[in-house]
C-alpha cells in the first residue's frame, strides 16, 4: 500500500488529545477500530497482507477509521526532569538519534535508533508506533524493557501507566484499552556513565528485522549488579524481559557466575522458532552469545 491508497480510507486530523480521546471512547463504545498513524511503518506495511478494501469493506472487517497523530503536539517532544526522562509517543527514531538529552542520559537509545531502517525509516517509525503494534522483533521495545519503563496512556477516563512487564499479553497484543492513546513513556534513569549495551543479529546491520538483539542497562557496584535491565527481541512471542537471566545476575557477585548457569537462565526465558528470517537453532546460539557478551562487560568471566 503506498501513502496515496490512504484515500481509501476515513481519515481525521484532531486538534489536541483531548478531541482524540473523545473519538477513542466514541469508536470503542461501537466495537470500531481505531488506527492511529503516526509514522506508519508497520501498519502501512500490513495493509499489504491484508484483502483489498473494496472487498473487506462489504465483509465483517470493515476499514478502521485513520487518525493521523504525526503532528499532535501532546504525543511529541523528549524532556529530562532530575534522573527522569519522557519521550513522547510520535518522537521519531532520528529524534531521538539527534537528542542531546538522550545522548547524554540515555545512550542506548540514541545507539538503538541507528539501527532502526534507513534515515527514511528513522524519520517516520516511533516508539509509540512500536508499541502499540506489539511486534516482537521491535527494537524500540527490548530498548525500553531494558530500562523497564514506563508506558503513559491517556482516555477519556484518565491517565494510566503501565509498567513494560504488564504492556504485552501474546503476540502482538497488549494490556492497552480500546479506548487509550499512548501519550509517552517514561523512564527511570540509571546513575550517568552507568553501562548498556545494544547488539541487533540480523541480515544486514540496518534495514533488516533482527533476528535476534539485545538491549542492556545496568549498574553495577563492589562487582555486583545492583540493577540489570534487559530486553531481547526476536526470540519469544514478546519481548523477553529475561527474568531469570536478570535474577541469576543480581544473587551474587557477577565474578561468580558461570557460563553454564547463564546459558541454562537464557534457556528459560526464551521460546524462538523457525521462520522466514532464521532458525530456532541458531536464535538459540545468538541469545546466548550475547548475554555472555553483555555480562562479560560487566566483569563475569564467563
Amino acid at each position: 500500500m503506498s501513502l496515496a491508497d490512504l484515500r481509501l480510507f476515513e481519515m481525521r486530523h484532531v486538534a489536541g488529545l483531548g478531541p482524540l480521546c473523545e473519538i477513542m471512547a466514541e469508536r470503542a463504545a461501537l466495537g470500531a477500530p481505531v488506527t492511529l498513524l503516526a509514522g506508519g511503518t508497520d501498519w502501512v506495511v500490513e495493509q499489504e497482507l491484508r484483502p483489498p478494501l473494496e472487498v473487506a469493506a462489504g465483509g465483517p472487517a470493515a476499514p478502521p477509521l485513520v487518525v493521523d497523530v504525526s503532528r499532535l503536539s501532546d504525543l511529541r517532544g523528549i524532556s529530562l526532569s532530575g534522573d527522569t526522562l519522557r519521550v513522547g509517543a510520535a518522537t521519531t527514531y532520528l529524534e531521538m538519534l539527534r537528542s542531546d538529552a538522550i545522548a547524554a542520559r540515555a545512550p542506548l537509545l540514541a545507539r538503538m535508533s541507528r539501527d532502526v531502517g534507513a534515515v527514511q525509516i528513522q524519520a517516520r517509525g516511533t516508539l509509540g508506533g512500536n508499541l502499540a503494534t506489539a511486534s516482537p522483533a521491535a527494537d524500540g521495545v527490548a530498548a525500553l524493557a531494558a530500562y523497564d519503563a514506563t508506558v503513559v496512556v491517556q482516555s477519556v477516563r484518565g491517565e494510566r501507566r503501565i509498567p513494560m512487564s504488564a504492556l504485552q499479553t501474546g503476540y502482538k497484543r497488549t494490556s492497552r484499552a480500546p479506548d487509550e492513546v499512548i501519550v509517552a513513556v517514561e523512564i527511570a534513569l540509571p546513575a550517568p556513565g552507568s553501562p548498556w549495551y545494544w547488539r541487533k543479529i540480523g541480515a544486514r546491520r540496518a534495514q533488516a528485522i533482527s533476528k535476534v538483539a539485545l538491549a542492556g542497562v545496568a549498574e553495577v557496584r563492589s562487582g555486583r549488579a545492583a540493577r540489570l535491565g534487559l530486553g531481547m527481541a526476536s526470540v519469544a512471542p514478546t519481548t523477553a524481559l529475561l527474568p531469570s537471566v536478570r535474577a541469576l545476575c543480581v544473587s551474587r557477585p557477577l565474578a561468580e557466575l558461570t557460563g553454564a548457569e547463564v546459558d541454562a537462565a537464557v534457556a528459560q526465558d526464551i521460546s524462538p522458532i523457525d521462520d522466514v528470517r532464521s532458525t530456532r537453532g541458531y536464535r538459540e546460539h545468538c541469545a546466548r552469545g550475547v548475554v555472555r557478551e553483555l555480562l562479560r562487560q560487566l566483569g563475569a568471566q564467563v
